[in-house]
């Protein structure tokens, strides 16, 4: 398994296919592995890198606290290395908000942007506050996450109880606990909050939300959609990672995304030549 340095510690990671890149970042807690299913659906033109952000999957602890604004810098960093001409850039929850903020600070880096239950758009009212604050002990965290994970992934599919699964052994002890709390403290954080911002993503986007998401509602993502200029919105009958409950589904609106934004980039370099 290849490894790449980042400014937050070494990072594992994989690619399939050739030709134009997408970019996948998972859920905190999570691995590359959630988009097995549906990579195996993107044809062999595209090419996908996955990355396990530090402390989880393969990737060794990282350095430093793992807040939501660190892993978004190793995000940045692992896209100006692994696609330097630019990518789609794909992100569930914490890596939506990673590509998001990549969107917004490095618009050169992102070719299309596609936030599926992404984070950095609900604000930060009292009770978010409050429970973030509570996620962010880690035997809290510890003990809640088998029935939150359960909650939040609302399993279907083999793919769903492996990201569960997944979820709950990362949390279950050190790097992957200490990594996920210092991640909630995070998220109540100014640094976390994107909705100033998002209005000046240029990026072709699409958003993806899952209709039962308990953690952050359908509202957030019909929110974000009417908010970046010219974003489409995909709602599908899943959890917070509707990429494991339907992938054939989140394939048909992905790939023709894809095939669109590199077309259309293709276009303007021919008539510019």
């Amino acid at each position: 398994m290849p490894l790449l340095d980042t400014p937050a510690g070494r990072i594992a990671y994989d690619e399939r296919g050739s030709g134009d890149t997408l970019v996948l970042l998972a859920s905190g807690a999570h691995d590359r592995h959630d988009f097995d299913e549906l990579r195996a659906l993107i044809p062999e033109r595209l090419r996908t890198v996955a990355l396990d952000w530090p402390g989880h999957g393969e990737s060794p602890p990282g350095d430093g606290p793992a807040s939501a604004m660190r892993l978004a810098d190793v995000a940045e960093h692992a896209v100006e290395r692994l696609a330097p001409d630019g990518a789609i850039v794909l992100g569930n929850s914490v890596g939506g908000f990673s590509a998001a903020r990549l969107a917004i600070r490095r618009p050169e880096l992102v070719r299309g942007l596609v936030i599926v239950d992404g984070g950095g758009f609900a604000g930060r009212p009292p009770h978010v506050r409050a429970f973030c604050a509570l996620m962010s002990r880690p035997r809290f965290l510890r003990a809640i996450y088998p029935a939150f994970s359960s909650r939040y992934m609302c399993a279907r599919t083999d793919a769903d109880r492996r990201a569960r699964d997944t979820g709950v052994r990362t949390t279950r002890q050190d790097p992957g606990l200490r990594a996920i709390s210092e991640l909630w403290r995070s998220f109540a954080s100014p640094e976390h909050d994107l909705r100033a911002q998002a209005p000046g993503i240029e990026a072709p986007t699409l958003v993806v939300w899952g209709r039962q998401d308990p953690v952050i509602p359908l509202k957030v993502g019909r929110r974000i959609a009417a908010t970046i200029p010219g974003a489409e919105l995909a709602v599908f009958d899943s959890g917070h990672v509707p990429h494991t409950t339907d992938p054939h589904g989140f394939a048909e609106r992905l790939i023709p995304f894809a095939d669109a934004v590199f077309a259309r980039e293709r276009a303007g370099a021919s008539q510019v030549a």
